[in-house]
């Protein structure tokens, strides 16, 4: 049954906002005015097919209806109802109706209107592919099919939770270095810019010979003042073509190939991306999805994308009769740990158990990496800057000191 959004007025001429389910607008309004409402206005919460861009999808430019925390929590909420022996149907009810954002509520109205109108829930979800990608659309799935959707979604929150958080740590460990650097830039350049050119002119009349240090610096002062602004542009426009050129699959695949041969940050990436494709992979091979399938959801969460292709490449192998430890242990991109225990679950029979915790050791593992390096890192940047200023203090008191035996 399809669900409409309303305005009308109550018998005190309160305006009442809301949500329906009646088979068509006329229906709508008549059930509004035998509760005693007086509509203003009825419209379809999302009309049109919402895989065709239609309805909630429709606007590109707007945010997500559920970030990442968002969805997790929406996932336990629905997780908990359903175990506790609530329909689907009415468990969709309750979240709409303690859904507090206006999205949110008719995005869950939505999914209740097509679960009432017969759909299966994945189905449903399909709809909005922007809000549910492919994993959790297959997770859901697999949980209709087998009669456990409450376990599977308990499963599915559980994983959303861990990548949440496993991705707030790496954030946390890189902002603190990231402002940092920032801050020590700005200093620099607003050192060399305005301070310098200041206190040289106390200097510049002289005719003796000014020490290097401080030629130097006055030297680069006078660059960033007659061509920061073309080094600021053509930094602009160097990222501005990245992202561009980002977008073209050839160059990126070539571009994420490099990254990962980075000293620290390539390492890091390789252990995030490769926690994420274990971690995704179990989680559906555990809930039942087909591995082949499983595979190449899983391969489609991986960020990098010399990764991913090592991912398809591996599942080609498996679906020609490879097994998987192998044709994972065939791509050097992925950590041993990962065909290791692939291959303990296939010779034991649990490969799902065998590779959450490959995934759980890959994602400590990073995390205690990032936050090594982030130890080491912020000390070095306070050394570095401290450094730098103290040149800058330097090339200006160096003068000073000649003047002073000039005197003499």
């Amino acid at each position: 049954m399809p669900a409409f959004r309303f305005e009308a007025l109550d018998a005190a001429g309160k305006t009442i906002n809301g949500l329906v389910d009646a088979d068509n607008p006329k229906a709508a309004r008549a059930q509004l005015r035998g509760n005693g409402l007086v509509p203003i206005k009825v419209e379809g919460v999302a009309p049109g097919a919402q895989g065709e861009g239609q309805g909630l999808n429709k606007q590109i430019f707007v945010s997500r209806v559920f970030n990442d925390s968002a969805l997790a929590i929406w996932t336990r909420q629905l997780s908990g109802l359903v175990v506790a022996g609530l329909p689907l149907e009415r468990a969709l009810t309750a979240l709409a109706e303690e859904a507090e954002d206006p999205r949110q509520r008719e995005l869950i109205s939505h999914l209740r209107a097509e679960v009432n109108a017969g759909s299966p829930f994945a189905r449903a979800l399909s709809g909005s592919p922007r809000e549910f990608d492919e994993v959790y659309r297959g997770v859901v799935a697999a949980g209709e099919q087998s009669g456990q959707l409450g376990g599977v979604l308990d499963k599915l929150a559980n994983d959303l939770e861990e990548q949440q958080l496993l991705k707030s740590k790496l954030i946390g460990a890189t902002l603190y270095p990231a402002i940092v650097s920032l801050f020590a830039v700005v200093i620099v350049v607003a050192l060399l810019v305005f301070v310098v050119p200041q206190v040289a002119q106390v200097f510049t009349s002289s005719k003796r010979a000014l020490p290097m240090l401080t030629q130097f610096m006055l030297g680069l002062s006078a660059f960033m003042r007659n061509w920061g602004w073309l080094l600021l542009l053509v930094l602009t426009a160097g990222g501005i073509g990245l992202a561009f050129g980002l977008r073209d699959e050839k160059f990126r695949l070539k571009f994420d190939s490099a990254w990962l041969e980075l000293p620290l940050i390539g390492r890091l990436s390789r252990g995030y991306n490769a926690a994420r494709f274990a971690g995704t992979l179990a989680m559906l091979a555990g809930s039942g999805v087909p591995i082949l399938k499983a595979l190449q959801a899983a391969a489609e969460t991986l960020s990098n994308r010399a990764m991913r292709a090592d991912a398809m490449d591996a599942l080609v192998q498996v679906r020609e009769g490879a097994p998987l430890a192998s044709a994972l242990a065939a791509k050097k991109r992925f950590p041993g740990l990962l065909s290791m225990f692939a291959r303990l679950g296939e010779q034991t029979g649990q490969l799902p158990l065998m590779l959450q915790r490959a995934a759980n050791q890959l994602a400590a593992e990073v995390q205690r990496k990032a936050l090594a390096i982030a130890t080491v890192l912020e000390p070095l940047l306070i050394v570095v800057m401290g450094l730098i200023v103290m040149l800058i203090v330097m090339s200006v008191m160096m003068p000073i000191m000649q003047m002073n035996t000039w005197v003499k």
